[in-house]
């Protein structure tokens, strides 16, 4: 008997960072076929692939046949992925976007986001020609190893979920069950800057009713950290 619901799925990571990294490690314990990325190359992922199974690829095969694709890298280097990086995906793949735009600290100004008022989600998704689900921005690595809980535990975290493709956000929100969190929809990509770094939910560890709270008392006004 399969423990789980739903079936395993077939998941590219692009970007082995701190947040890549450990949704790799969650998402094949979980039992899912990963596909992981990053920009140094195959070679320097050996020690994640031996630890959790998951395939190192080069980035122009992480989407290859893939339900869902991760993009978690710095938004600075999104414009640099290989064109056409989505041509090999499943169909309806969900792609989600885990970016956050960090302007003095990492990424400098980006024109879309500072001069078009773009939000940071949907700037990346006009740089990947794909429609995408943000998710995972606010939330700390460790706790994707740490922090899941069974649904109905009083201690079970929400993450906020955006996104314009309501069947792509139904499983991005399924598979973040399966994970161990509760979702909240908090709309689509034009009303993503509801969580983007700066604003209550951001980094906030509370339950669906924290969350929705918290999205709620957002300001469209970007903060002076976070302007380039």
């Amino acid at each position: 008997m399969h423990p789980r619901k739903g079936e395993d799925m077939k998941i590219g990571i692009i970007g082995a960072g701190n947040i890549g990294g450990n949704l790799t490690r969650r998402l094949t314990a979980l039992g899912h076929d990963v596909s992981v990325a990053n920009s140094r190359g195959p070679h320097t992922l050996t020690a994640l692939a031996e630890e959790t199974g998951a395939t190192p690829v080069p980035v122009e095969e992480a989407a290859r046949g893939a339900e869902v694709v991760v993009v978690t890298i710095p938004l600075k280097a999104v414009p640099d992925l290989p064109s056409g990086l989505l041509d090999g995906a499943a169909e309806g793949v969900a792609v989600i976007d885990t970016g956050n735009y960090y302007p003095r600290q990492r990424d400098g100004r980006i024109a879309g986001i500072e001069d078009e008022g773009l939000t940071e989600s949907r700037w990346t998704e006009r740089q990947l020609g794909h429609p995408v689900v943000k998710a995972f921005n606010g939330t700390y690595a460790q706790d994707i190893l740490d922090r899941h809980r069974p649904e109905g535990d009083p201690e079970r975290i929400a993450l906020p979920v955006a996104g314009d493709d309501e069947a792509a956000k139904r499983k991005v929100r399924e598979l973040i069950g399966e994970l161990g969190f509760d979702t909240v929809d908090a709309g689509g990509l034009d009303d993503s800057w509801r969580q983007q770094p700066g604003t209550p939910v951001y980094g906030l560890r509370g339950g669906v009713q924290d969350v929705t709270k918290a999205l709620s008392e957002a300001s469209p006004e970007r903060t002076a950290d976070f302007r380039g």
